[in-house]
């Protein structure tokens, strides 16, 4: 196929959200990368009238071929998190997956800004970041840990305690993407609003849970699937906004001197090369600032895992 739409060249490796982005009219070439299943895929999304073209690659011998030329790539392979599965489970299985993927981009796309949605995200991003500087194609502005679920679940549920349509709601989260770590500031919340402090605490511990929640109402089945390919696909469009031209503001895990760590999650700035500006916290509540150290305590432990699983 020729393709008949301009636009960008957009990767996904593991192609859970690719329905969503061959919607996007702002992707011209979409190439989709899996070990299982990607012909299927393909075969079905390529039949939908929108301007994308459709290529799949299945298997690691055809990693390289899926990625040369690509920008943005999206990552979500892995494996969702179950009831019974520990967050060492998890790490176990999807740690060595984001490793070889990142292997990959190195060889096939080292300019790529990468999307990293892969869980747990506050130790994929360091092995990711890892397995680029090894290669020599590190560049911290171009490594984004999709953080997005968060930012739409707390836009969501804010909007059904203030009652308003979520759309009109912006609620910057913080910190990590995982449990205490993840950190909305209900402060900053726009419009202006104000929570008692019961719907702080409602709020914050729905937020920081919402995976679970997910979990436990699928019976077992798989976490946030659905939800997820949303926020991945909203995320992704708003840096390919910011490759055409448009920046944007949103919330990714990134390469950060905001706090002593070396990653966080905060505002970015999304440009042509990825997080172009990050932004400081800003003024914290004092149930946030307390937040704040119980997020860093556990982010320092999970970055550090990532960064250690490198050197096994």
């Amino acid at each position: 196929a020729k393709g008949g739409a301009p636009g960008f060249k957009a990767a996904i490796l593991g192609a859970a959200p690719s329905m969503l982005m061959k919607m996007n009219p702002l992707v011209s070439v979409l190439q989709l990368f899996d070990v299982v299943n990607s012909r299927g895929v393909t075969t079905d999304i390529s039949h939908m009238d929108t301007g994308a073209v459709v290529r799949g690659f299945l298997g690691q011998p055809q990693l390289e071929s899926a990625l040369t030329g690509m920008d943005p790539v999206i990552i979500p392979a892995g494996v969702p998190r179950k009831p019974v599965m520990t967050r060492d489970d998890l790490f176990n299985i999807n740690a060595g997956i984001v490793r070889t993927l990142c292997e990959g981009i190195a060889k096939g796309c080292p300019n790529a800004v990468v999307n990293l949605i892969s869980n747990p995200v506050n130790s994929t991003v360091p092995i990711a970041a890892e397995v680029f500087n090894k290669a020599g194609t590190y560049d911290l502005k171009r490594l984004l840990g999709v953080t997005m679920l968060d930012v739409v679940r707390a836009n969501t549920f804010v909007a059904e305690v203030l009652g308003v349509d979520p759309r009109v709601v912006d609620a910057p989260v913080v910190g990590g993407h995982l449990g205490v770590t993840i950190l909305p500031l209900l402060s900053q919340v726009k419009p202006p609003c104000t929570f008692t402090p019961r719907e702080t605490e409602y709020l914050t511990n729905r937020i920081q849970n919402g995976g679970t929640e997910v979990v436990e109402a699928k019976a077992g089945a798989v976490s946030a699937t659905l939800s997820m390919a949303y926020a991945a696909v909203k995320f992704a469009d708003a840096y390919l906004r910011g490759l055409r031209g448009d920046a944007g503001v949103e919330c990714a895990f990134v390469a950060s001197q905001v706090t002593e760590l070396p990653l966080f999650a905060t505002m970015v700035r999304l440009g042509c090369t990825g997080a172009q500006e990050v932004y400081l916290l800003g003024p914290l509540s004092e149930y946030e600032r307390i937040g704040l150290q119980k997020a860093k305590k556990e982010l320092a432990g999970s970055i550090q895992k990532g960064i250690s699983f490198n050197k096994k």
